[in-house]
């Protein structure tokens, strides 16, 4: 067994994972279950996977708009043990390949310091491309991924187990698009798609973007570049220039199977408001809430309030709800907006330190 499975199916790493995936899912019914059962079925999960028995469940499946529609598919309370046994150790290891403009699902970085980052090359060029992946989670090719994981993970049992819960995936939205060299039937013989929802699939999802990332930047040798999962910018100084790009994006990414948004890829000047990662960002750093972002939000924040008045909802859940929509709506100029929200109470700004 090599070191690193050896880590991923330790006794001692599956309780640990087991208390990441109960974080905030006390209430739920699977975690209870597990939870008080912990340590003989994380020795049993120890045996499975160190025998090679182990097998991922299938999915619930969830339906929310927010304000798209998207398929959230949640694995069983177990799967969700391994899928965080197994990012404690992989995703370290697939971080040391990517760039320092790369954001998502990586320690330290995250969805704000891209935004910082955004604006830091949006005062330096003249011009953006925007632009994100068609459909991506369910356009991710299998044997493309397997493929990326092989040029990092070198311990066969580890990709066998990666393998499994890649070839385990629910089905997803139909993405059926041809590329060069496909035949007539290319496009229903691979598989493609990985569930919203699994702690993997963003690892995975991060790493199927990485070599665009090194291509941007190693290749046509970019300097303003910004990704954030599939969400990314291109600064330039003159349109054409962009146009360029562009093009090259687009060959680039035919070899993995993938296509620019055609409704969401756009070149203007960065003079202009730019949406980018549930924020409008304007020029001399102000940033506000998209209308639409907030009328939902203050909708959930007015539906939370009912729900807790009629004793449906416990309090440390409404805490944790409007906990986690604050801590973003305060990297925006939302001072006043949520002054009028919460003019008293715990989540009243009044005396909060300015947005840095």
């Amino acid at each position: 067994m090599s070191p690193l499975f050896e880590k991923i199916c330790s006794f001692e790493n599956l309780v640990q994972a087991a208390h990441r995936a109960a974080r905030g899912k006390q209430n739920k019914a699977d975690a209870i279950a597990f939870m008080r059962q912990l340590e003989p079925r994380c020795l049993r999960l120890t045996d499975a996977l160190a025998q090679g028995n182990w097998r991922p469940g299938g999915y619930r499946e969830v339906t929310v708009h927010d304000p798209k529609e998207r398929r959230i598919s949640m694995a069983r309370f177990g799967d969700r043990v391994v899928h965080q046994a197994i990012c404690h150790h992989v995703a370290p290891l697939l971080e040391r390949s990517y760039i320092a403009h790369s954001f998502a699902s990586i320690a330290g970085r995250g969805q704000h310091k891209a935004l910082a980052c955004f604006e830091r090359f949006r005062d330096q060029h003249a011009f953006v491309l925007r632009t994100d992946i068609y459909r991506y989670f369910p356009a991710i090719d299998h044997a493309v991924l397997k493929a990326d994981l092989a040029r990092h993970i070198y311990c066969p049992a580890t990709r066998t187990l990666l393998g499994r819960i890649i070839d385990g995936s629910n089905l997803q939205e139909p993405v059926h698009r041809y590329f060069e060299g496909d035949d007539l039937f290319t496009p229903w013989r691979r598989r493609r798609g990985l569930p919203l929802g699994n702690l993997t699939s963003q690892m995975f999802a991060n790493l199927y973007l990485n070599p665009l990332d090194h291509f941007v930047k190693e290749v046509l040798r970019v300097k303003g570049y910004v990704r954030y999962l599939d969400d990314f910018a291109v600064f330039g100084a003159c349109p054409d220039a962009l146009r360029a790009v562009q093009q090259r994006l687009v060959q680039f990414l035919d070899k993995r199977r993938l296509l620019l948004h055609p409704r969401k890829t756009s070149i203007s000047p960065t003079y202009a408001p730019q949406l980018f990662l549930g924020m409008d960002l304007l020029p001399g750093g102000k940033r506000r809430l998209p209308q639409a972002h907030l009328d939902r939000a203050v909708g959930r924040i007015h539906a939370l309030r009912a729900a807790w008045a009629r004793n449906e909802i416990e309090t440390n859940v409404v805490e944790a709800r409007l906990g986690a929509w604050i801590a973003h709506a305060r990297h925006a100029d939302t001072y006043a907006l949520r002054l009028r929200l919460f003019p008293q109470g715990a989540f009243c700004p009044r005396g909060e330190p300015a947005r840095c």
